[in-house]
């Protein structure tokens, strides 16, 4: 009988790979694309403004613009990993991905009352690329940990009677009704049962609730692969004003736009002569979509001809977000019809929020005339505060008690400098940020930038490089902490901007 693949809206429930401590982190990054100039500088842009990506630090960044002003810009992203566990070598994953990255335009209105305070306004829009989440890396390593590990933790206590395939049910119906009414917890037992994995202690007991392996190993040969997908772009939508002639103002409303992938595939080896299970394959593919909202306030304050401050305010950012997640599994001793749970059999989670928290920066730049500039950006955001709601979840309830404890106050260091010959711009910039965790899950940022504009007077061309690089430590399996990998991750963004003054 033909087998149609279905859809179930399943409970609001914990599953290994979202909804969890890593999407805070996975979502609450800015990696510092935007306009070539903006690159150029590594984001050092709080206190100078007239760059139309410098919104994205302080909104009051518009009302520094003399004129009206159109920006386009397009990215080259490579994305380098290196995945490793123990060892000194590990291969080298590359990816590469052409896009235009930011798209926007300031409108200056100046005041035609020479006796206002208010010398003009300014409105603007800005289309940025905050986050491109193509990414790949593979590891091949020996561990002591199989998968029939992960099955057996959640089936111990599982009574075998509710995970079983009832009269005249499809295997892939069991699947999903399972991790409708019992949860994901169940619904992993049930499927290192059907996969072969793992058997009842007394497969003959309905209420059995203690199980055991089918494999027999020391140690097991595993091939890892995790590839990612996806977008977070901001639509920005900014007004700012200059009040007379040492202070501007603005403020801006941030709307983002979220799509993501992930896949995890994990095929094992390397088992006893004598083990029933020879091979073993377990793969894991998620989509996340969904919208958020924030919104900022800043200003910038004329010293003197020389010295510029600038303070700014971003709000909580407001995830909301919808899980889809589906899973296949295979081995020697799995159901003949293990097959017909595979990606085209999916769990619909519903939607959930996660809350990332505010963030303030406080910045200085020096003018130098019309010879250059320097720039310096600090920023404080204290991920200690992230959440995931509803909190009356008990999953989520425990996974903010670990962001609480695990997370901590982030502070990032952004410094910026141009130096101009007539028409040419030279720039370069330097970030650095901390890491959010208390220990060394993941490892700080360090970036460098680079570039090099032209001014054609009423048009400018401006190229930018941008690399930064962060190590982090990666469970293959969520339910332990080991094993382990360290992934060492490069980004390099080459990115080029051609703008229109009016």
């Amino acid at each position: 009988m033909k087998k149609h693949i279905l859809f179930i809206v399943g409970l609001t429930c914990f599953f290994s790979n979202a909804q969890n401590i890593n999407d805070v982190l996975l979502y609450s990054k800015d990696n510092t694309q935007g306009t070539a100039r903006y690159q150029a500088m590594s984001g050092a842009f709080g206190a100078l403004g007239g760059d139309l990506s410098s919104l994205n630090v302080n909104p009051a960044g518009s009302a520094v613009f003399n004129n009206s002003q159109f920006t386009i810009s397009a990215s080259n992203y490579n994305v380098k990993n290196e995945a490793y566990m123990n060892v000194d070598f590990a291969p080298k994953t590359s990816t590469n991905e052409f896009n235009f990255n930011q798209i926007g335009g300031v409108i200056v209105l100046n005041s035609k009352n020479p006796n206002s305070n208010w010398k003009k306004i300014s409105l603007g829009f800005n289309f940025d690329k905050v986050q491109d989440f193509n990414s790949e890396y593979t590891a091949s390593y020996n561990t002591a940990n199989g998968i029939d590990n992960y099955f057996l933790s959640f089936a111990d206590g599982e009574q075998l009677g509710l995970l079983q395939i009832q009269n005249g049910e499809f295997i892939e119906e069991a699947y999903l009704d399972i991790g409708a009414s019992l949860g994901f917890g169940s619904q992993q037992a049930f499927l290192g049962l059907y996969g072969g994995l793992i058997n009842a202690i007394d497969p003959d007991d309905e209420n059995n609730i203690a199980y055991e392996s089918n494999a027999t190993y020391t140690t097991v040969d595993q091939e890892y692969r995790k590839v990612t997908s996806g977008y977070n772009d901001r639509y920005t939508f900014n007004i700012g004003g200059q009040y007379r002639d040492d202070l501007y103002l603005g403020a801006s409303i941030n709307i983002n736009s979220i799509y993501y992938e992930q896949l995890n595939e994990l095929t094992e080896t390397g088992y006893d002569a004598s083990s029933q299970i020879q091979f073993a394959y377990f793969d894991n593919f998620l989509i996340t979509d969904g919208n958020a909202f924030s919104f900022d306030l800043g200003a910038i304050k004329k010293i003197n001809n020389n010295v510029r401050l600038g303070a700014s305010y971003k709000s909580p950012t407001w995830y909301r977000l919808e899980d889809q997640f589906s899973q296949q599994i295979n081995s020697d001793l799995a159901d003949n019809e293990i097959d017909f749970i595979n990606f085209n059999i999916v769990n619909l989670y519903e939607k959930y929020t996660i809350k990332v928290p505010s963030e303030l920066t406080g910045s200085v730049a020096v003018i130098f005339g019309t010879n250059g500039l320097l720039s310096l950006d600090y920023s404080y955001q204290d991920m200690s505060k992230a959440e995931l709601r509803p909190e009356s979840d008990p999953s989520f309830e425990s996974q903010n008690e670990l962001i609480s404890e695990e997370l901590g106050a982030v502070s990032t260091f952004r410094l910026g400098g141009e130096y101009r010959i007539k028409q040419f711009s030279l720039r370069g910039g330097f970030r650095y940020e901390e890491s959010p965790y208390n220990n060394n899950t993941i490892g700080d940022l360090t970036g460098y930038s680079s570039g090099i504009g032209f001014n054609f007077g009423p048009s400018k061309l401006d190229l930018a490089i941008n690399t930064y690089s962060q190590d982090s430590k990666e469970s293959v399996l969520s339910t332990d902490a080991t094993p382990t990998l360290n992934v060492d991750r490069t980004n390099t963004n080459v990115t080029l901007s051609y703008t229109v003054n009016f």
